[in-house]
C-alpha cells in the first residue's frame, strides 16, 4: 500500500457541534464533508498534505459538524469481542492477559444469570473452570471491576486503541 492510500484511511475524529465526540471516519469522509462545508478542520497532521492535480489540502485529525446532531440513543451491541474490548483483553478474575480467554456468566444461566452486560465478564479458562457453575463468592473469587454496560465514548475510546494525541481532550483521556 502506498504512502498515499495509508493516509486517505487514517483515523478521523468526528466532533458534534458542541465538540463532544460522535464517531470515527477516513480522512477521505472528512475531507468530503469539508468541502460540502458541512464539517471544519479543528486539527490536522503537522507537515503532511494530500495533494490533488491543483490543490492541496492539509490531512485533518480532527473535524467539527458545522450543525448539531442530535444522538439518538445510543446501545453498544452485546457481542463476545465488544465484551473483550470492554474488559481490556484481561481475565476479570485473576488480571491474566494474553492468555486464552473465555466469557464467563457472573451468575450461572443455571442459577438465572442473563446474558446481559453486567453479567458477562472476560475470564481465563482456569478462572472460569475453578469458578464453574457457581457464584464468585461461593468460588472464592472476586472481580477486579463489576461489569458495566458501556457508553458511546468508552466504545470510542476503545475503537482508537492508541488514539492521535490530539484526540485525548476530547475523548477525556486527559
Amino acid at each position: 500500500m502506498t504512502d498515499s492510500t495509508n493516509m486517505i484511511n487514517r483515523n478521523v475524529l468526528v466532533l458534534n457541534q458542541t465538540y463532544e465526540p460522535l464517531h470515527i471516519c477516513n480522512v477521505k469522509r472528512a475531507i468530503i464533508l469539508i468541502l460540502a462545508q458541512k464539517a471544519t478542520m479543528v486539527k490536522t497532521v503537522d507537515h503532511q498534505v494530500l495533494r490533488t492535480v491543483d490543490t492541496t489540502y492539509p490531512i485533518p485529525t480532527i473535524i467539527r459538524i458545522q450543525k448539531y446532531v442530535c444522538v439518538q440513543r445510543w446501545e453498544a451491541v452485546l457481542k463476545k469481542d465488544n465484551i473483550f474490548k470492554r474488559d481490556n483483553c484481561t481475565c476479570q478474575y485473576c488480571g491474566a492477559k494474553g492468555v486464552p480467554l473465555t466469557i464467563d456468566h457472573v451468575i450461572p444461566k443455571a442459577l438465572g444469570g442473563k446474558d446481559i452486560w453486567t453479567n458477562l465478564v472476560t475470564a481465563c479458562h482456569s478462572c472460569n473452570n475453578r469458578k464453574g457453575n457457581r457464584i464468585p463468592e461461593e468460588a472464592g473469587m472476586a472481580l477486579n471491576r463489576k461489569p458495566k454496560k458501556p457508553h458511546r465514548l468508552h466504545t470510542l475510546q476503545k475503537f482508537a486503541e492508541s488514539p492521535i494525541d490530539e484526540w485525548r481532550p476530547y475523548l477525556f483521556l486527559d
